[in-house]
């Protein structure tokens, strides 16, 4: 259907009009929103409707494409942190290596031994597994944010989506010019080297300039937050524009760069550009999605028939499994862990717009010839187009409609701790909480407060803890604990409430500012801290045990007291003294209770621990984490 300037303005506006409802519907099924841009791309498009066609927007939609893919990678890019790459450094650096080379070559002979036909030739093949490396953050983001893994898992997969959406795009160029006769020819290494390295500079230098400039945006103070947020947008678009202009594909690592270089330094206006940042990023991701989904012919996919299936199900059951084991062996990596991230492969935005650009040329080259060479052309661009988005379709709709399931079936989504009150209470437990490992969030509604325990490292939901939509955001469908330490009583009863009847939280906790009120706050049902009390025990600790307050409070200590239920069923029905000396060295076995925590005790050689005991460990820090581990048969 030939686009015209009368039809496609409305005809834009719809599909952006549909992309909003499709991630409206996405957040309420909590679901990946690409399962819904490409079923809506199927429908209109070429396969259902036919409302968009091949000339629908002319020979403008890689540029659209483009440019859009520079908002995306920059916008992803900019929330990946330095210091979260810390949480699984090794693992993280072999997937985007030895993993990202597991997937080209893996992908290459899967393709080249599926088809078993002579128009698939070796180049082929690879130039499809360079492009099916790309994971992105098109699509992981999304199913990090209705699946919450823990750091380590979600830096992982981002980093990976980040690093392989660059590397595979200019890998995918690089051996393109071997597919096709209509390109140039160059060093494999070199034209990669060449690309890779303009990105690079050209992001650096252009997050050089926007940090420069963002320094001065508070000289017009009315209007700094919308000039910052436009200075940025217009940084990622330039470090794209810029840098594929001197090479092909070179773009997206700019775009990358300039986002995580700017991402990673402090400069005014953060959450202005955050979360203007991620509505364009949203708007435009519906876009090409659905647009690129739409131009898709059904005998593509039918064309490639049983041999792209072969390629799917290698793809997602046997390579992305390897490597995914080959590259978390020795970290930190729980199997489950490894399991899940083996799972959660699903192919985004770079292999989709990139396999259409390529399948597009090679019919132009293949217009150019006549005769077998032409057919053969022809056949190949619909074998890649085809390979290609059927493991994107297949990918995003069952792992990505799944992962939650997964996740949950493979027990991966830690519990959390929600805190509601961000201040110096607040903060200091979350500091505690998070020291041993908890899943912490925080929910506060005072600016100064949030920007405060954001800038310490905490994850922050802004809103008011009272609300109930508030504590879903924040993750109370899944919290094993939920502690009210604001500074007003009646919020903390009121969030004590909701905790309890709305979520069901297993253990909630309300600070009581003004001690008359703990009665009342029992009287509910509500476990209640004093802030009069609570000092007071501070105070009695540091007259009357000294030692042991100095040990286990103070800053840098050594020591440490914790709690864990018994699972590992390598302790239970033995006695404490058979399970003493399993445990870590400087690790003891100071009391022993009920799953109800009722009847407390320091127990005897002879005690049995049952299935469900609650065993409280005493020792040094590491000997008590590593403790903790074994019991809980973690």
């Amino acid at each position: 259907m030939a686009g015209s300037s009368g039809i496609l303005i409305p005809l834009v506006a719809g599909i952006i009009g549909l992309g909003v409802l499709a991630q409206v519907l996405a957040a309420r099924l909590r679901v990946p929103s690409i399962i819904f841009y490409l079923l809506v791309g199927v429908i209109i498009g070429q396969p259902g409707l036919k409302i968009i066609g091949d000339g629908t927007f002319g020979g403008a939609l890689s540029a659209i494409v483009g440019l859009a893919v520079a908002i995306i990678v920059f916008e992803g890019a900019y929330h990946l942190r330095f210091d979260r790459l810390r949480e699984a450094p090794a693992a993280t650096f072999r997937l985007v290596t030895v993993g990202a080379a597991i997937a080209l070559v893996g992908t290459a002979i899967a393709v080249k031994f599926a088809f078993n036909s002579a128009a698939v030739s070796w180049n082929l093949a690879f130039l499809i597994g360079a492009l099916l490396v790309a994971t992105g953050p098109t699509v992981i983001t999304p199913i990090l944010n209705v699946v919450p893994v823990r750091d380590r898992v979600a830096a992982a997969l981002e980093t990976e989506g980040i690093v392989n959406d660059v590397t595979a795009a200019i890998i995918a160029v690089v051996i393109f010019e071997t597919v096709n006769p209509a390109a140039s020819s160059e060093g494999l290494l070199r034209a990669f080297a060449l690309r890779l390295g303009t990105g690079l500079l050209v992001g650096l230098i252009v997050a050089g300039i926007v940090y420069y400039l963002l320094q001065y945006v508070d000289l017009s103070p009315g209007d700094a937050p919308r000039n910052s947020r436009l200075l940025v947008l217009a940084g990622a678009l330039i470090a794209y524009a810029g840098a594929n202009t001197i090479a092909t594909e070179a773009g997206v690592a700019a775009a990358a760069t300039a986002g995580m270089a700017l991402g990673n330094v402090d400069h005014p206006y953060e959450e202005d550009i955050e979360e203007f940042k991620g509505d364009i990023t949203l708007l435009v991701l519906s876009f090409v999605f659905i647009a690129l989904a739409a131009q898709l012919e059904l005998a593509s996919l039918i064309d490639v028939g049983l041999a792209g299936i072969i390629v799917v199900l290698a793809v997602a059951l046997v390579i992305r499994p390897l490597l995914v084991f080959v590259s978390a062996v020795g970290d930190r990596f729980t199997t489950n862990e490894k399991l899940f991230v083996s799972f959660v492969g699903p192919r985004g935005i770079i292999p989709a717009s990139v396999a259409t650009l390529f399948a597009v040329e090679l019919n132009a080259a293949a217009e150019e010839v006549t005769g077998a060479q032409a057919e053969l052309l022809g056949t190949q661009a619909d074998i890649l187009l085809g390979t290609v988005f059927l493991v994107i379709f297949a990918t995003a709709l069952f792992e990505g409609g799944l992962a939650r399931f997964i996740a949950e079936k493979l027990d991966v989504i830690p519990m959390r701790v929600i805190i509601v009150g961000g201040g110096q209470v607040g903060r200091a437990l979350a500091a505690r909480l998070e020291d041993r490992g908890e899943n912490v969030v925080i929910i506060e509604q005072d600016e100064e407060s949030v920007e405060r325990a954001r800038n310490e490292g905490y994850a922050v939901e802004i809103g008011d803890g009272t609300d109930t939509d508030m504590l879903r955001s924040a993750g109370a469908e899944n919290a094993k604990t939920v502690v009210a330490a604001t500074g007003d009583d009646d919020a903390n009863l009121l969030v004590s409430q909701l905790a309890s009847s709305k979520f069901g939280v297993e253990r909630v906790i309300a600070r009581a500012n003004n001690p008359d009120n703990v009665e009342a706050f029992e009287d509910l049902g509500v476990r209640t801290i004093s802030s009069a009390m609570a000092t007071a025990w501070a105070i009695d600790n540091q007259i009357e045990r000294p030692a042991i307050a100095h040990w286990m409070t103070d800053i840098g200590r050594s020591g440490d007291v914790q709690e864990v239920e018994v699972k590992n069923p390598d302790l239970i029905g033995k006695p404490i003294s058979e399970v003493g000396p399993m445990l870590p060295d400087a690790c003891l076995v100071a009391l022993v209770s009920g799953e109800l925590h009722d009847n407390a005790e320091v127990p005897t050689a002879d005690y049995v621990l049952e299935e469900g005991d609650m065993v409280t460990l005493l020792g040094r820090r590491e000997s008590v984490r590593d403790g903790m581990k074994m019991v809980s048969g973690d």
